[in-house]
């Protein structure tokens, strides 16, 4: 099983075996993620699912509404359809606490093996600008680098602002432009020169080096780090 859906926990069969089940069989997979140092999407599903089951069981009624409801029919009053909950009784709301109360230990296990692998891959880490910095940060690029590999990707990014209904929070989008080798003539420097003459939209860019020591997928580690890593330097 290679995900769970949002609501596994309701939906379906209600059964403490099945479910117990499901959940081994996810964290099997996200198991063999972790073990190929492949940290995302796995890691946050695991916190997503986590952060769910919490609020389940501070929030019991909660639990009940996110049960499918029966359609009866439209309410000509009030202009709406009506709906009527399907039972949901004190027996299988003990099986469901019982579900919740296991999961969420085999949750945590999972989100705390996934955090020592990010923070042991973080720690063999480094971010430096190349050449000077412009004042204006949010835009730039990135030169993702491995220790034991001359390939260098290079990532256009960009800083954004996103609003919640609670607060506003920086995030980052990076993408891809080209991926190059590295040699005596194709320096990280060299590298800048040929964006501002290819990219003339952004004529003084940020840029950084993003340097790791460990060979790690790109996609599903390197990238999702280095983007935290450019979230705390850049403006």
């Amino acid at each position: 099983m290679k995900t769970l859906s949002d609501n596994w926990i309701t939906e379906g069969w209600i059964d403490f075996e099945y479910k117990k089940y499901l959940l081994l069989a996810y964290l099997q997979h996200v198991e063999s993620q972790f073990q190929e140092v492949k940290l995302y999407p796995p890691l946050a599903e695991l916190i997503r699912h986590y952060s769910k089951l919490k609020n389940f069981s501070e929030h019991k009624d909660q639990l009940k509404s996110s049960f499918p409801k029966l359609l009866q029919g439209p309410d000509l009053d009030k202009m709406k359809l009506k709906y009527k909950p399907l039972i949901v009784d004190d027996e299988l709301m003990n099986q469901l606490e019982e579900i919740v109360q296991y999961s969420m230990p085999q949750l945590k296990k999972a989100i705390e093996e996934g955090k020592e692998i990010y923070e042991f891959l973080e720690k063999d880490m480094s971010i430096e600008p190349v050449g000077l910095s412009p004042l204006y940060q949010k835009e730039g690029y990135a030169l993702l680098s491995f220790e034991k590999s001359n390939d260098i990707y290079v990532y256009r990014y960009k800083v954004n602002l996103f609003q919640s209904s609670v607060d506003t929070f920086k995030g980052i989008m990076m993408q891809l432009v080209d991926k190059v080798r590295r040699s005596l003539t194709q320096t990280f420097e060299q590298i800048k020169l040929d964006l501002i003459k290819s990219y003339k939209e952004l004529p003084n860019p940020a840029t950084y080096r993003i340097h790791s020591l460990q060979q790690i997928p790109v996609q599903e580690s390197f990238l999702p780090i280095s983007k935290r890593l450019l979230l705390k330097v850049v403006d």
